[in-house]
């Protein structure tokens, strides 16, 4: 499918009427976005089996489990292009995770006493 910092395409931005209530910003078609996170989703009727995408360009408000609304992942496509693509905005140390991810907590290096 598709990977975090992957360059697509909106082919589809036929949204259900009154969807713009529930986001700040909707892809559009022709236009092309970062991919932040790929994430298993549900559809407007909450019926699981989709896949959602988080787009690098695009922040939305939570809904009222405190999860970002994403956008089903057959709304895009890979970008192929013969440009070149800037990739020193994708550095590791500068990839922000999705705003669903837990942090990271590492365990300690050092055994404990019991």
């Amino acid at each position: 499918m598709f990977l975090p910092g992957q360059a697509v395409v909106c082919v589809d931005d036929s949204f259900p009427l009154g969807i713009e209530v529930l986001y700040d910003e909707l892809p559009k078609k022709g236009n092309n976005y970062h991919i932040r996170d790929l994430v298993p989703g549900c559809d407007f009727q909450a019926n699981p089996g989709e896949m959602a995408v988080y787009l690098t360009e695009l922040r939305n408000p939570c809904n009222k489990l405190g999860i970002e609304r994403g956008f089903k992942a057959e709304r895009f496509v890979p970008l192929e292009s013969d440009e070149e693509v800037d990739e020193s905005i994708f550095e590791l140390d500068e990839v922000l995770p999705s705003p669903n991810q837990k942090p990271l907590v590492k365990p300690p290096l050092v055994p404990q006493e019991i």
